[in-house]
This record gives C-alpha cells, sequence and structure tokens, in this order.
C-alpha cells in the first residue's frame, strides 16, 4: 500500500505551458489551462486529480489564476463551467470578467 503524499497545496503559474498547476508534496494533482488573446486571458479547463476532488482544491486553483490574472491588469474569459461557476459564487471577481 502506498501513501498518498501529504502537505499543502501549492499553485504555481507554468507560463511557458500556460497553465496554472496545483502541486501537493512532489505530485501534480491539477491543472487550470489558459490562452491570451490581447488583454485577456482564456481560462479553458480546470482539472483535479479524482481522487482528490471534493476537497477545495480545484478553488483553491482558479482563486490563485485569477488573482494572478488581476495583477497582470488582465481580464479573463472564463470558458471552463468551473471557473463560471466559481466566479458567479464569488462576486468579487466579476469584475475581470469579459
Amino acid at each position: 500500500m502506498t501513501e498518498e503524499p501529504t502537505g499543502p497545496a501549492v499553485v504555481e503559474h507554468d507560463e511557458p505551458r500556460r497553465r496554472y498547476v496545483l502541486r501537493i508534496g512532489p505530485d501534480e494533482v491539477g491543472e487550470l489551462g489558459y490562452s491570451v488573446a490581447a488583454d485577456r486571458v482564456v481560462l479553458e479547463h480546470t482539472l483535479v486529480d479524482e481522487s482528490r476532488q471534493e476537497k477545495g482544491l480545484g478553488s483553491q486553483l482558479v482563486r490563485y489564476a485569477l488573482d494572478d490574472v488581476r495583477g497582470a491588469g488582465r481580464r479573463v474569459v472564463p470558458q471552463c463551467p468551473f471557473v463560471r461557476a466559481y466566479v458567479e459564487r464569488h462576486p468579487e471577481y466579476a469584475d475581470l470578467v469579459d
């Protein structure tokens, strides 16, 4: 039986591959992929490892990405249904949406 890595979840911006990566320990457990069009960031898909879903990790990933986009002075196009739902539940991000 292998033990599941534990520790805090950390989000990193992998800009060359146009994605945000969620890691727990050395393991990549989620990602949010995007594309860029002018000053807009199209958030295309959010994936979290099936065994780690329902633990708030997807929300942590989306929140990090939205804060990063805001910090860069850009706007978002939430193509991903999970991102759209997150923004609807968190109106403090509504001003970012195109």
